[in-house]
């Protein structure tokens, strides 16, 4: 594995980062001592997309949901000296 000083490693990121990405290492030096060491990173499986309506059938909506107020919707969620009119 190679060893880049600071100043090389800002100078040619870009060459050194296709590098990495073909599978070669290095570590980077401050004053010819270690400080860092650069490795690819293993390609992730794609990523799930978010759907909607995930929790349907799950949960259930009141029809005036939209009409509730304030004092109502704390009650649902159990906070504390809330009361349902």
């Amino acid at each position: 594995m190679k060893t880049v000083n600071i100043h090389k490693a800002k100078t040619n990121l870009s060459r050194l980062l296709k590098q990495v990405q073909q599978g070669e290492s290095f570590i980077i030096a401050r004053a010819g001592r270690p400080v860092a060491r650069v490795t690819g990173v293993e390609k992730s499986v794609a990523k799930q997309t978010k759907r909607l309506g995930f929790l349907a059938g799950q949960i259930q909506v009141p029809e005036d949901f939209d009409r509730m107020s304030d004092k109502e919707i704390l009650f649902m969620f159990g906070e504390k000296g809330a009361s349902a009119s």
